[in-house]
């Protein structure tokens, strides 16, 4: 029996052709069959749906259509498609903007680098690269008018250690050591020592002995980074002569870095310290040269790339006679070792030129030795130095000690009273051996300091016999005419001789000193209360002011200054040490010529009486310095002298050391060259110390006169 046959469900085999009956496929010559080895190879076809834009009548006809709802879905599908693509492209143009613009900004800075400040840049380079290490020049040299060199430089042998070799390996610094014969703590100290460059070499030992150096020479492999060079030190040929005026050097401090920035100073620099090594630094230091280290990557030194010499230092020629000042040294010491069993230890000395205020001679006592400050000072120097048995022998006392100056006060008196007229040289003052004020109750009466008497005398005869009671008259007079003759005559002629005011002299530290006056008695008062408890100056006051006593101080380089200032006839130069400043080829830089201070008034009148006064303290029986110079034997008519004595009275017993001994003389009188000025505290009357320190170097004058200035030939000169 036959099966009908069924007509399979529509679009179930939609495609062309004839469809196959159940169970069974018509072979399609398209499509491999199965076990053809070619299958898993072959292609397959594929389908695909029409497109949104595709019109649906183009297709099939048999294909079922899409959904309505699909349609819609794959709409905002594409949408969202679209949109996503256009932030894309706005993020994609935003980070190519940004890529140009940093481009851009690269490349300006490559071409600001390279074409704009390429010198900076270079700069920086070389500066990470190079180091500079200062070399310091030799000092200049101090020399005494004659050429005779008293601050010179000695070269000496120094050994230095690199602090890079010293830290990369220790074991050098511990071969150092024990090869010099020093602990290792002060090299150690030595290497920290944060004032010199990490790059300037450590000096480890100045003055190495010559079988060190052939040593170190010989092992170089064991001392790596351990070098031997030269260096220049102040070395002082005539020891502690004039040590307070030429003074010493030593390392420069932070406080003086600061206070001298920008003037070229580096840490581990000499500077001077005192003296003429102070006032002539910017002169004597010469220039620092530099010398330019290349380094690596480490910052270790590899070579020099290039130096630039240090310059010396220029010479200080200096008016010191060094044949006058030994003398003055070696006067001043033994007079006060011969009083020393009086408790005298110290005093001073100035010899200065009346025509131009040079200073041929400054001794002061006791004195040290300039060395102890090179290489630094030991401890055991600075003991020494400062005990208090040592009486302080950094203090210049010529300059900086102040005394009492007595009756050679009677200078500015004798002066204000001749040119204002109190007195005239024949006016006669009654003295009988004491001066009372008239109208006082109390401590009323003034004697003569020994009790002496000169009957009625002028005062030619009142200067050269020290009379006190003659010129406690005059201050009387002074104070009880004040309406007359102004309430300061005397303290107006002390200031004009350059007394409690500064006098100007080439060494730092000078003290001014003071003249006693009644704004004198107000400013101490104020200053110091309880040491002044009052302000009174009344004519007691007055009296003793005319005569060098009260609260008046002077310097012995103030009172030779003064001296030569009426000698010269009333000019007051400024004292110089320093002549002239010539650099190292023998060229004068800088003569340091007289500087005028001040002008005295002093008539032919005033001067030719105060002068027979002064002249007759010597040569008249009744002079308080004829005894001295008699038993001296000084030749008088070799050298004729002019001068003063001064005894000043520290308590009201004379008789005890509580007296300072001053004398100061100038001559010849026809036509003055030198003025010496002598103080000694506690050593007694004028005539008893002083005065014969004052007459023997005037009698070594005689025989050794000062000379010209002759600096000594520069190095090389033949």
């Amino acid at each position: 029996m036959t099966t009908p046959r069924r007509r399979p469900p529509s679009g179930r085999f939609a495609g062309p052709g004839r469809p196959s009956p159940p169970g069974r496929r018509t072979p399609d010559a398209s499509r491999p069959r199965p076990g053809d080895p070619s299958a898993r190879y072959a292609p397959r076809s594929i389908q695909r749906s029409p497109g949104l834009d595709e019109d649906p009548a183009t297709h099939d006809p048999r294909r079922p259509a899409a959904s309505p709802l699909k349609r819609l879905e794959e709409e905002r599908k594409e949408q969202a498609r679209r949109r996503e693509s256009v932030r894309v492209g706005v993020r994609l143009t935003a980070m190519g903007i940004v890529v140009i613009g940093l481009f851009g900004v690269m490349v300006f800075r490559l071409w600001s680098l390279q074409v704009l400040h390429s010198s900076s840049a270079i700069s920086n380079v070389i500066s990470l690269t190079t180091r500079d290490v200062a070399i310091t020049p030799p000092r200049g040299l101090i020399e005494a008018r004659g050429g005779q060199v008293l601050v010179s430089n000695k070269v000496e042998p120094v050994i230095t250690l690199n602090r890079q070799v010293a830290a990369a390996d220790p074991a050098v610094v511990r071969r150092l050591a024990v090869t010099l014969g020093i602990s290792l703590a002060q090299i150690t100290a030595a290497i920290n020592d944060q004032q010199d460059s990490i790059y300037q070499p450590v000096p480890v030992e100045v003055g190495a002995s010559p079988s060190v150096i052939v040593y170190l020479s010989e092992h170089r492999s064991m001392f790596p980074g351990v070098t031997v060079s030269n260096v220049a030190e102040p070395q002082y040929p005539y020891g502690s002569l004039a040590s307070q005026v030429l003074g010493f050097t030593g390392a420069i401090s932070p406080a003086e870095l600061k206070q001298l920035k920008g003037q070229g100073y580096v840490p581990g620099d000499v500077i001077g310290q005192a003296g003429i090594e102070w006032q002539y630094e910017r002169y004597l230091r010469g220039r620092t040269g530099t010398r330019q280290l290349l380094v690596d990557a480490s910052g270790d030194p590899v070579g020099t790339k290039h130096v630039v010499p240090a310059v010396p230092g220029d010479n200080v020629v200096l008016n010191i006679d060094i044949g006058l000042q030994r003398a003055a040294q070696s006067i001043l010491q033994g007079e006060i070792r011969s009083l020393a069993g009086n408790g005298v230890n110290s005093g001073a000395v100035v010899v200065e030129d009346p025509r131009n205020g040079a200073i041929l001679a400054m001794a002061s006592a006791p004195n040290y030795n300039p060395s102890w400050w090179v290489g630094g000072m030991s401890t055991a120097h600075y003991k020494a130095l400062t005990r208090a048995s040592a009486h302080e022998p950094m203090l210049n006392r010529a300059i900086q000690g102040l005394y009492t100056p007595g009756s050679t006060f009677k200078l500015a008196t004798a002066t204000a009273a001749l040119n204002t007229g109190l007195v005239t040289p024949y006016t006669l003052i009654s003295d009988p051996g004491s001066f009372t004020v008239p109208n006082c109750s109390g401590s009323c009466t003034f004697y003569n300091n020994a009790g002496e008497s000169c009957g009625a005398c002028n005062i030619v005869t009142g200067l050269s016999m020290s009379d006190d009671v003659f010129f406690y008259t005059l201050g009387y007079w002074f104070y009880s005419r004040a309406s007359q003759y102004g309430p300061d005559p005397i303290q107006k002629a002390a200031s004009a001789y350059g007394w409690g005011r500064p006098s100007g002299i080439d060494l730092p530290g000078e003290y001014y000193g003071q003249v006693d006056s009644p704004q004198l008695r107000v400013a101490q008062h104020r200053q110091n209360p309880s040491a002044f408890p009052n302000t009174y100056y009344g004519p007691g006051n007055a009296i003793i002011t005319a005569f060098g006593q009260g609260e008046t101080l002077l310097t012995p380089l103030q009172l030779a200054n003064a001296y030569a200032t009426f000698a010269n006839g009333g000019t007051r130069y400024s004292p110089r040490v320093a002549a002239e400043i010539v650099s190292p080829t023998g060229r004068v830089i800088r003569r340091i010529r007289p500087r005028v201070m001040d002008h005295v008034s002093l008539p032919s009148t005033t001067y030719q009486t105060i002068l027979r006064g002064l002249e007759g303290v010597f040569t008249q029986p009744i002079g308080t310095a004829y005894p001295t110079a008699q038993a001296l034997h000084y030749p008088y008519a070799k050298l004729p002298l002019a001068g003063k004595t001064g005894t000043s009275q520290l308590t009201a017993n004379t008789n005890s050391n509580n007296t300072d001994s001053l004398f100061v003389a100038f001559g010849p009188t026809s036509n003055p060259k030198y003025v010496i000025a002598a103080a000694i505290p506690h050593a007694g009357y004028g005539a008893s110390a002083a005065a014969p320190v004052v007459i023997k170097l005037f009698e070594y004058l005689i025989h050794h006169p000062t000379g010209p200035l002759r600096p000594s030939a520069p190095a090389g000169a033949g």
